[in-house]
């Protein structure tokens, strides 16, 4: 399934057409439905959608599922043969795809290639694109098998030539442009390796086990050690572990997982130790729906770990964003000496987009370590060290002469083990008040469209960023607004009491059902949030379901 929409994301970029392409997939081996959803069109889209134009169909129960959601223009690509299906219905298409995949490739498998020259044929669209495409895929497999895909394609392609005469699904190519086909695991991942990330430790889980799959395939290009932990907690450990010895490191999970970490997040907290850390949320409690798509986190990272201590948590809401604020996190996290975390869930971390070219010139990569040369001239180091900012100098151990003392316990400026009041006091203030402090003046702004005079203004934060972006651009008749937050701690009190000043109606839109987001809100800048539209089956905002409750509204 993921190979035939990976196909045709690539072969529909290269026609310069915008795509978003999600994944909705069972989390047992056997048994299900599982679908790949791709919108294509000739200006940017970010969200998907309830109805669908063409389905296809590569088993009998898909059928049944998935016509309830189609158009009134919509065709059913089956082969009723294959499916033992008798029945006539003006949506069908019939094509014999089980049989053309095996004549040409001798296995079911080539169904897939199949299918991608065939909707290639449906939209009108020059199988040269198709073509280019399967050999990207499949250059690592053989000229043989290579020959095979594409043979199977064109033989698709041609069948929906002879034998679809309809053009309503024509789709002209637009302006190829150099652009990337990106999710936000994968911008994570490579954020993290532009940001200089040397060691990786995780136990997989999904949604964010392709994070470390990725990292693992760059391994030896960038010197970067990726360790598959026994569990959680071995991996929390050992990223705070490498951090200490000057390496920048980085985990990722989702909530079960990091339920297990909150100790060893503490632990970071209370060594001053920078770590970066992913949850890439899915519903819960316990087990919940592991392969689907939930933003009910948002106060559990906020408050994890036991103890008070200083801490950013970014919600990117594309892809690119992610990308960026990957790199910021390990900037901020080794200069406040402090765990930052980077908020996703499964709809944003498997979703594709085609996105602009990532702009270098806005990546800064900021190192705040005690430099190998300046290392020798350090005497009488205090780890712990009490300062105006309250970051102390972070030193490389046996690049300073001194021994360097880290303590769990409180602990004095040396850090040996202390139970006095006063070096409490100001340790807390140093840990806590005096970063905190800081962390606010660098603060990601929210993204505002449309506020301005907004009869309506919607409130996000991470995955609603596209859905609310595409629903105010669809209501503009509305005079509806939206805010974004990518970065959700500290929380952007000022700025957002700024945008929602006068505002006559706010809404949040969020997948969870408690509504955390407004309740985040209401308790940092005293604005009750009249009302929020959530959603919590598992499944995200599509544009239509957003559209529809804002219309009834």
């Amino acid at each position: 399934m993921q190979s035939v929409s990976l196909a045709l994301c690539k072969a529909f970029k290269k026609a310069g057409l915008s795509i978003f392409a999600n994944q909705d997939y069972m989390s047992r081996i056997r048994g299900g439905n599982n679908f790949s959803q791709l919108r294509i069109c000739d200006k940017p889209i970010y969200a998907p959608r309830n109805s669908s134009d063409i389905l296809v169909a590569l088993d009998k129960p898909s059928v049944s599922i998935h016509s309830q959601n189609l158009s009134s223009e919509a065709v059913i690509i089956l082969d009723k043969n294959k499916f033992s299906i008798s029945e006539e219905n003006n949506k069908f298409f019939d094509v014999p795809f089980y049989e053309m995949a095996n004549k040409i490739g001798g296995s079911d498998i080539f169904i897939n290639s199949v299918c991608c020259g065939l909707l290639a044929g449906l939209i009108r669209l020059d199988l040269s694109f198709i073509e280019s495409a399967l050999k990207e895929i499949f250059q690592d497999k053989g000229e043989e098998l290579i020959r095979k895909n594409i043979e199977a394609a064109r033989a698709g392609y041609e069948f929906a030539k002879n034998n679809f005469s309809s053009d309503k699904f024509l789709l002209k190519p637009g302006n190829a442009r150099n652009s990337l086909l990106f999710s936000a695991n994968e911008a994570i991942a490579l954020g993290a390796i532009k940001a200089g990330c040397k060691f990786y430790s995780a136990y997989p889980m999904s949604p964010s086990t392709n994070i470390m799959n990725l990292l693992a395939g760059y391994a030896k290009d960038y010197q970067l050690m990726v360790e598959q932990a026994e569990d959680e907690i071995a991996a929390i450990n050992m990223i705070i572990g490498a951090s200490f010895a000057g390496v920048r490191s980085m985990l990722a999970t989702s909530g079960g997982g990091f339920s297990l970490m909150v100790e060893g997040l503490s632990l970071a907290g209370m060594t001053e130790t920078p770590i970066v850390a992913v949850d890439a949320q899915r519903p819960a409690p316990a087990t919940g729906f592991p392969t689907r798509t939930e933003q009910a986190d948002l106060d559990f990272l906020i408050h994890a770990g036991h103890g008070e201590f200083a801490r950013a948590i970014f919600s990117p809401g594309t892809a690119e964003e992610a990308f960026y604020l990957t790199v910021k996190a390990f900037n901020l996290a080794e200069k406040y000496q402090i765990p930052v975390l980077i908020m996703t869930d499964q709809y944003l971390s498997e979703s594709y987009r085609d996105v602009d070219m990532i702009d270098t010139d806005k990546i800064k990569v900021e190192r705040y370590v005690i430099s190998k040369e300046d290392s020798k001239k350090v005497s009488n180091y205090k780890r712990y060290q009490l300062t105006e900012s309250g970051i102390s100098p972070l030193a490389v151990p046996s690049w300073i002469e001194d021994v360097i003392y880290a303590d769990s316990d409180e602990h004095t400026e040396e850090g040996h083990i202390s139970e006095d009041a006063q070096v409490r006091v100001k340790m807390v203030e140093k840990r806590f008040h005096k970063k905190m402090a800081g962390l606010s003046k660098e603060i990601e702004p929210p993204t505002a469209e449309g506020t301005d005079n907004a009869e309506t203004i919607l409130i996000g934060f991470g995955s609603t960023f596209g859905v609310m972006k595409e629903a105010c651009e669809r209501l503009k008749d509305k005079n509806i607004g939206f805010i974004h937050l990518p970065q959700v701690w500290p929380f952007p009190s000022e700025q957002i009491t700024k945008l929602l000043k006068g505002a006559k109606k706010t809404l949040t839109v969020e997948n969870n059902a408690a509504g955390q987001l407004a309740r985040l809100i209401r308790r940092e800048t005293g604005i009750k949030i009249n009302d929020s539209i959530l959603k919590f089956d598992g499944r995200p905002f599509s544009l239509d379901i957003l559209i529809e409750r804002l219309e009834k509204d």
